[in-house]
């Protein structure tokens, strides 16, 4: 199975739809990490990558809000999610967040990341405004 077929890496149009998205859109963001691990190491790698990330995290301005494991389904199609895990994380803006991933220096220890996970999901969220 290939990088782009496990969804660890976004497509050419998923960053170019960010890419936009900044451009136009300077609110913050909670990106939401849906992450199934790898078998053999899976959790121990992707463990090493939070610990290696936290300094590029704080350069952005970005922090973890939640981070806990999937146990079952309450509501939906399946007994047990397909993510091992749930992490939340807040960046200032979505350009805060892509200057983060260009950085050449993230790149050398997303490499952690890649070899964690068996499949992901990445969701660029904005917070509701008040309604009232």
């Amino acid at each position: 199975m290939s990088s782009a077929d496990r969804h660890i890496d976004p497509t050419e149009s998923q960053v170019r739809t960010l890419v936009t998205a900044a451009q136009h859109n300077d609110a913050p963001i909670v990106m939401v990490n849906l992450l199934a691990f790898n078998d053999e190491g899976g959790r121990d790698s992707y463990l090493r990558y939070t610990a290696a990330v936290q300094p590029h995290l704080d350069r952005v301005g970005a922090s973890i809000v939640y981070v806990g494991d999937a146990t079952h389904t309450v509501i939906g199609g399946e007994d047990a999610p397909w993510w091992d895990t749930i992490l939340l994380v807040q960046y200032p803006s979505r350009a805060k967040f892509l200057d983060m991933v260009l950085d050449p220096e993230y790149q050398t220890i997303a490499t952690y990341r890649s070899a964690a996970l068996h499949t992901s999901g990445l969701i660029a969220t904005e917070q509701w405004m008040n309604t009232n």
